[in-house]
């Protein structure tokens, strides 16, 4: 069965919301790690709100290795209505969320990538379809904002499977189920 894999950046107060000022300078660690996170990948799933964002960015962007590998890469977007702007290789999820994921899981391919997508992220973890996190611990307190954790998350106990650190002391951590 393919693995549901969720990658995101977190400030060290658990804030995942698009980064804004609490981002850091990355370095070649964070772009080796997230490039074997998605050399995994075949497909992404994404919220409404990240398509719409993104589908104005990344087509026309150079930051690699994440450019060439989301403009190239099947993504599902998780929406009532189509989207007003087109992006290659993107399919509107014809399915609510937990059959069609399942779906996926259990179709031919490698992993399911999740980037971005902060509500999409919480609805996969509370449906508990998230095999695998990779959270990159960026050494900043951002105060204020969303985070990937709230208070209504059920108690899950997950397996260290990686630990690195990016010269710019981000904590980069990868977690599987138990």
């Amino acid at each position: 069965m393919r693995e549901v894999v969720l990658y995101t950046l977190l400030s060290l107060d658990g804030v995942a919301e698009e980064p804004g000022n609490w981002m850091f300078e990355a370095d070649d660690g964070v772009f080796e790690n997230l490039a074997g996170v998605i050399a995994t990948q075949d497909d992404v799933l994404l919220g409404r709100g990240t398509y719409d964002y993104w589908a104005g960015y990344w087509p026309t962007a150079q930051v690699q290795p994440f450019a060439d590998f989301i403009n190239g890469t099947t993504k599902h977007v998780f929406t009532s209505s189509r989207p007003d702007r087109p992006w290659s290789t993107s399919v509107v999820a014809d399915a609510p969320l937990v059959p069609y994921v399942e779906r996926l899981r259990h179709g031919a391919g490698r992993d399911i990538g999740v980037h971005g997508s902060i509500g999409l992220a919480q609805d996969l973890l509370a449906a508990d379809l998230v095999d695998r996190l990779e959270l990159v611990v960026v050494p900043t307190v951002a105060g204020s904002g969303r985070r990937l954790f709230t208070d209504t998350a059920d108690l899950r106990r997950l397996h260290l499977v990686k630990t690195a650190r990016s010269s710019t002391g981000c904590v980069l951590l990868g977690y599987g189920r138990r």
